[in-house]
């Protein structure tokens, strides 16, 4: 080679043609063989008999002579065996006028490639593929180019340490979805409980809602309205709750907040004679009025039925509560006063809600067309006053009614979860974490402020984030309750998790920082040991 790059003229051509000599080219067109092995290429010598020539033999990863007059270069091959002086002859013979060339050429080749190393080392060899090709590269013909190419490729080692990384995460999903699977056939209601307790219930509700239209004024126009986990089917172990909500039809009513958040609504009557009027003192119609009146009929109706017995008022609940005992299994059936408003849902739920990429913006449009529905809860001692409205007369809003229609059809597509559709697993993950959550209440008495409605709110959340049903698919069940996990956690860790319909109301408001990290911290543990809180008897 030249400074520049060209190639040399021979410099004794005739006299290595009459000699006899045998040049690299033919040692290499004779003597070797290639093999393609594992993406490499590996030449394959026979073993060397002895050698007459004049060429010293080289040791593997050394340099060897040549009996060109050129500087030594790197021998790549293993040494040649001896070949036949007439075939050598012949040989010459016919290519004596291109020898020269051929030699200068191989020579060239031989200085671009890098000695074999050894089978167990590729690092040496991966770094000797990225040598730059020289200008003399462009007068090699393509197939050239592609053999030398092959040549300088390292062989690949087996990536043993992915495979069995990867084969570690399978055996944990594979055992992850084994109890979760197992867990979920273990919550599941029995046909027979769910009928016998329906049955008491529904035997009670319709004798409730009879008592009303007979004997009271201001609740004879009570319609039933059934919602709850039972109603969603997310009720989980047993059928032992109900909420019944007795909606009472208002119509030409102010409706005003009361506070900051859009949950809480002080309500009064307009002009009209609506037997509700005896519940309005001065502006507002008192929520702790009507609620005492209510429960003082509801025990009326329910004293005929020894079976039944009423628990005690909670301060703030909106619910009458009454309990029974079918088949061993206490049962709790929870009646609450609501009012139907029949207006444009609160200017406060407009940033809320947003289900338009879920399940569509006709569907959206098709809910907020329907009333929703105040009832009487407050939070404290109910002695808070904003605008002479003390916090025991005021209204909670719900959406219950909302909530079981998007659960019942969740699916992005109408046909998820039908008997011709493809199954997800959204209700699967929730029925997981409500059940976690139970347990974990269990174990931890500083986590009762937590409900099963903070994980229903999650999974709202969750299902506007990742909206398709793929994002949900049945088999995915593993992966979609950790990532479930994942969102509930960090709402936790945040002490922030807004309401579905308001989202200026913080539903985390409640329990401390303190409980919140460490009910974050108990699923965290429990996720990261494979559940083991599942797999416990029952504490």
């Amino acid at each position: 080679m030249t400074g520049r790059g060209r190639p040399r003229k021979a410099e004794s051509s005739k006299s290595d043609c009459a000699g006899g000599k045998t040049t690299p080219e033919e040692r290499l067109r004779n003597g070797s063989t290639e093999e393609k092995q594992n993406g490499t290429t590996r030449e394959t010598k026979p073993k060397e008999k002895g050698s007459t020539e004049n060429t010293k033999a080289p040791v593997r990863g050394a340099k060897a002579k040549t009996s060109s007059t050129k500087q030594p270069v790197e021998e790549t091959r293993k040494p040649q065996p001896q070949t036949p002086k007439g075939s050598i002859k012949a040989t010459i013979t016919k290519k004596c006028s291109s020898t020269a060339k051929l030699s200068e050429q191989f020579e060239e080749k031989t200085e671009r490639t890098p000695p074999d190393a050894p089978k167990d080392t590729t690092k040496a060899s991966s770094k000797k593929s990225s040598l730059k090709k020289s200008p003399a590269d462009e007068d090699e013909s393509p197939k050239k180019r592609t053999e030398a190419k092959i040549k300088l490729q390292p062989e690949t080692p087996e990536p043993a340490a992915k495979a069995r990384a990867s084969r570690h995460v399978s055996r944990g999903n594979a055992t992850a979805d084994s109890t979760l699977l197992t867990t979920l056939e273990q919550l599941k209601i029995k046909m027979s409980d769910k009928s016998n307790a329906a049955e008491v219930i529904n035997n009670l509700t319709e004798n409730i809602i009879k008592h009303f239209k007979q004997n009271t004024l201001c609740f004879k126009e009570v319609e039933p309205l059934r919602t709850g986990s039972y109603y969603e089917n997310l009720k989980i172990s047993h059928p032992d709750e109900f909420d019944i909500m007795m909606c009472v039809a208002v119509d030409r009513v102010d409706v005003t907040p009361f506070g900051d958040d859009g949950a809480y609504y002080s309500v009064a009557l307009k002009r009209g004679n609506s037997p509700l009027k005896k519940f309005q003192a001065s502006t507002t119609l008192s929520a702790n009025d009507m609620l005492n009146e209510f429960r003082d009929e509801v025990k009326k109706c329910v004293k005929p039925f020894g079976e039944w017995e009423m628990t005690k008022k909670k301060k703030g609940c909106p619910a009458v509560t009454m309990t029974t005992v079918v088949q061993s299994v206490t049962i709790s059936l929870d009646v609450v006063l609501c009012l139907m408003i029949k207006s444009s849902w609160p200017p406060f739920t407009k940033e809320g809600f947003k289900i338009e990429s879920w399940q569509g913006t006709k569907v959206k449009q098709k809910y907020k067309r329907t009333p929703y529905y105040l009832v009487p809860k407050y939070e404290g001692s109910g002695k808070v006053e904003h605008h002479g409205v003390l916090a025991k007369d005021i209204w909670r809003v719900s959406f219950s009614h909302v909530e079981k229609d998007i659960l019942r059809d969740h699916g992005s597509e109408k046909t998820c979860c039908e008997k011709n559709g493809n199954r997800c697993c959204r209700k699967d993950c929730l029925k997981l974490l409500k059940h976690l959550l139970s347990l974990l209440k269990e174990m931890h008495s500083s986590l009762d402020k937590f409900y099963s409605y903070h994980a229903k709110t999650t999974l709202l959340h969750a299902c506007c984030a990742r909206t398709k049903d793929s994002d949900w698919m049945a088999s995915n069940l593993s992966q979609c309750f950790q990532q479930l996990l994942d969102d509930f956690v960090g709402h936790l860790e945040k002490g922030i998790l807004p309401n579905f319909f308001i989202p200026d109301q913080n539903l985390l408001s409640g329990p401390d920082q303190d409980s919140c990290n460490l009910l974050a911290k108990c699923i965290k543990e429990q996720r990261d040991n494979g559940f083991l809180i599942f797999k416990m008897p029952d504490l």
